[in-house]
């Protein structure tokens, strides 16, 4: 028999891994990048977007960030440059929309695809927004509080 819509939904080839944490102190500012830092329900602790609900933290592929700087044409884009929280590898996070992840301590929900700003033709030059698109990373609601460091694991958790 084969399997349904919802069962492979659920199913996934192994865990990710978190690559890299980036919390802005204030709107435009530079990112600090901590190793670890605390998931509250407003967002990462230190990060100036502090307000509930889904787009509390945003996360992007590791993966996306060698073909955002092929767009671009720069090997000189950081993770930094994106403006995202957290990049994980080794997980497709679109595939775990409105799915629940568990990071380190923490338990998120996936809320929906991150749109890119216009800030990314300054930051990348022209052509950054574009090359953003598709490839901007995810939002999140933090369902759990719990500490998130680099090299955690990341798994989807099934919904009790």
């Amino acid at each position: 028999m084969r399997p349904s819509i919802a069962e492979l939904i659920s199913q996934f080839p192994h865990e990710g891994q978190v690559d890299w944490i980036g919390v802005r102190p204030e709107r435009k500012a530079t990112l600090l990048e901590p190793t670890s830092v605390q998931a509250r329900f407003i967002g990462l602790e230190g990060d100036h977007r502090s307000t509930a609900g889904k787009r509390a933290v945003t996360l992007i592929q590791t993966e996306h960030l060698d073909l955002i700087r092929r767009f671009v044409r720069s090997d000189d884009i950081t993770f930094a440059d994106l403006r995202r929280n957290i990049a994980v590898s080794g997980v497709n996070l679109l595939a775990l929309r409105r799915q629940m992840i568990v990071i380190g301590g923490a338990v998120l929900r996936i809320s929906g695809p991150c749109a890119p700003c216009s800030r990314m033709e300054t930051i990348m030059g022209q052509g950054g927004y574009n090359a953003m698109r598709g490839h901007g990373g995810v939002t999140a609601e933090v369902v759990t509080e719990g500490l998130i460091s680099i090299g955690d694991s990341v798994r989807h958790q099934l919904d009790d």
